[in-house]
């Protein structure tokens, strides 16, 4: 079912999942990939991109450039009280932030909790995006605090995919290792044998097929 929907995700997750410094890499797809250096051998050109290494055709690649230093603008002052970003906006900002399309990011989270920051799972998952306490810990984020628990959240699901990024069911495998943890998801090769597991992962991807046809989300 829908193998040209993982094959469009599969790329998405492969070239557009960015670095956290060194230059940009301007692909022939139109993407800007940050990578902390390349290097060039023959017509193979490997982008290391501080979680593993992408290699592509030097032909896929245009350009480099050198990363820019350059800090964003300060926000004009105003005093008036700003009002609390909610749950779902957060999600679309910190998916952007990392490089994962917010459809995607809002089909984990409210398959995982509804938007919920009073959600706790019986294994105590906590919050919106339902992370471990260890899992939090790793990530140095309180779960409690809804802006990080998102931002944790999405960081975890980002480096699951780069974990898994070489794999055919790149996709799945993350979303598995998502719910039941990636060693689950590497003793058993795959999806482990785990209802709430295979129920998470199909929710997801049904969502996200759904939300992608749907406009855009805020």
């Amino acid at each position: 079912m829908g193998v040209v929907y993982l094959r469009r995700l599969l790329i998405w997750a492969s070239i557009a999942i960015p670095a956290l410094a060194g230059e940009y890499a301007t692909l022939s797809t139109g993407f800007r990939l940050y990578v902390e250096r390349h290097e060039t051998a023959g017509d193979r050109v490997r982008l290391y991109t501080g979680q593993g290494v992408t290699e592509l055709p030097v032909s896929q690649v245009l350009a480099f450039e050198p990363e820019d230093a350059v800090p964003p603008p300060s926000p004009p002052f105003s005093a008036a009280p700003k009002e609390s970003p909610s749950p779902k906006e957060l999600v679309t900002q910190a998916a952007l932030r990392h490089g994962l399309p917010p459809e995607f990011v809002h089909s984990v989270a409210a398959t995982e909790s509804s938007y919920r920051q009073q959600a706790v799972s019986p294994k105590g998952a906590v919050g919106v995006m339902q992370l471990m306490p260890a899992t939090a810990r790793e990530l140095q984020a309180d779960p409690s605090d809804v802006g990080q628990n998102i931002d944790a959240g999405v960081r975890y699901l980002r480096d699951l995919l780069v974990k898994y990024q070489n794999d055919d069911y790149q996709v799945r495998k993350a979303l598995a290792g998502y719910n039941a943890g990636p060693g689950a998801v590497d003793r058993h090769n795959g999806i482990p044998p785990y209802p709430e597991t295979q129920r998470f992962v199909e929710k997801v991807i049904r969502r996200h097929k759904r939300l992608a046809a749907e406009p855009a989300v805020h």
